[in-house]
């Protein structure tokens, strides 16, 4: 039955769930090699671009993703203006860290003026390499002006980054007080990619909201982040994705094993402790890309339950990313919902056998399951490029 305002469909005999929220999306990254990286800043980076982000809500069944660094402004208006299909966007723009820390990717063979090819420096979006307080505070100033919902920083190395080790500072105290202060300032929170045990501790104590990947947090620490109002979004797949990815050097092999080794645990004492987890792929690598609700099994996997690793990429993620009209289903919100023809709740690995029908962003389907539903399709020859190339499953 339809009316000039809505559609009514039966779906009785089929399981409903939000769309999802991936709290922790790259989705100007196809990879993390240099031939990848090269690829992504090329004239062909925005195709890629377009790629993923069709893949992750069409696939992945992603309506809303937080960009952690690498989304520009143009590229969320571009959506917001139907000119791309994607899930709408809140986006960091750059990811935040000291020379020769996680986004610093010039490798050793750098040359002084030499740009990271990592979130290279362009029209909106400016370098990701900052040192000193008062540059920091510039260099927030500046995302904030090229519309920025939040501000990510390294307060810790990373395992994908070519030349920092694990155990090692980033930023100095100084530096992340300078760039929480004014991010603040301007309404906006910090995130912090935080793997050790000092990013997460510096993290925590200086103004930072949500630590990412938490590899080594204890109970102690989980305590420190609940004392302060913190969330923790751990991105457990790609945690347990690198154990699996083939040409990775042996530093950047070494370095995920490490991480993989404590990280269940980090994860269960920020549960215990109740803290706000928070779900987020941070897809880096293009098979990940459309399987975003593979991070609701991976956490359900370090004994997160079900229900409360739904809330994180669902009601939960959605409020703490400031997008509070979606991730749940009830009268108000926006029409963001998926349908499944099996129990994908407490069985998420069924996404994977094709159990996703439909995925509907603003009341529009984009699978085009049922026919009475609104259809969004591209418009450009982009549809065929996307058809001739292989997705992720």
């Amino acid at each position: 039955m339809t009316s000039n305002e809505f559609t009514i469909i039966d779906c009785s005999d089929f399981i409903i769930t939000p769309g999802l929220v991936d709290c922790h999306a790259h989705i100007t990254i196809a990879g993390i090699g240099k031939k990848d990286i090269d690829l992504m800043n090329s004239q062909s980076g925005l195709l890629y671009v377009e790629k993923i982000l069709y893949t992750t809500l069409v696939n992945g069944g992603v309506t809303t993703a937080r960009d952690i660094g690498g989304a520009t402004d143009f590229i969320k208006r571009m959506i917001n203006q139907n000119m791309m299909i994607g899930p709408r966007l809140k986006i960091a723009i750059a990811m935040l860290s000291s020379t020769g820390g996680h986004a610093d990717f010039r490798g050793p063979d750098r040359c002084h003026a030499e740009l990271s090819n990592l979130f290279k420096e362009a029209p909106g979006r400016p370098s990701s390499v900052v040192d000193s307080p008062w540059d920091c505070r510039k260099r927030v100033r500046e995302l904030a002006a090229c519309g920025a919902d939040l501000i990510k920083i390294c307060t810790s190395p990373g395992v994908a980054s070519p030349s920092d080790k694990l155990e090692h500072r980033e930023f100095t105290a100084d530096e992340i007080e300078a760039i929480c202060d004014e991010a603040h300032a301007r309404g906006l929170i910090v995130a912090a990619h935080a793997h050790s045990r000092s990013g997460i501790e510096l993290a925590i104590t200086h103004g930072v909201k949500d630590i990412q990947h938490i590899s080594f947090m204890d109970e102690k620490m989980a305590e420190l982040a609940a004392k302060n109002n913190c969330t923790v979004t751990p991105t457990s797949w790609v945690i347990q994705h690198l154990q699996e990815m083939p040409n990775l050097t042996d530093f950047v092999k070494q370095k995920a094993a490490e991480v993989f080794k404590h990280h269940k645990l980090a994860v269960q004492a920020a549960h215990k402790v109740g803290l706000k987890i928070l779900a987020g792929t941070d897809a880096i690598v293009p098979e990940m890309h459309g399987r975003n609700y593979k991070e609701i099994q991976s956490l359900i996997y370090e004994d997160i339950p079900t229900l409360t690793a739904w809330y994180g990429m669902t009601g939960l993620g959605a409020k703490e990313i400031g997008q509070e009209d979606t991730g749940t289903i009830e009268e108000g919100q926006r029409a963001d919902i998926l349908i499944s023809n099996q129990d994908v709740i407490f069985s998420p690995d069924l996404f994977e056998k094709e159990a996703l029908l439909e995925v509907i962003k603003d009341g529009e389907g984009y699978r085009n399951y049922f026919k009475e539903i609104p259809q969004r399709t591209f418009s450009s020859g982009l549809q065929q490029i996307l058809e001739n190339e292989d997705r992720p499953s």
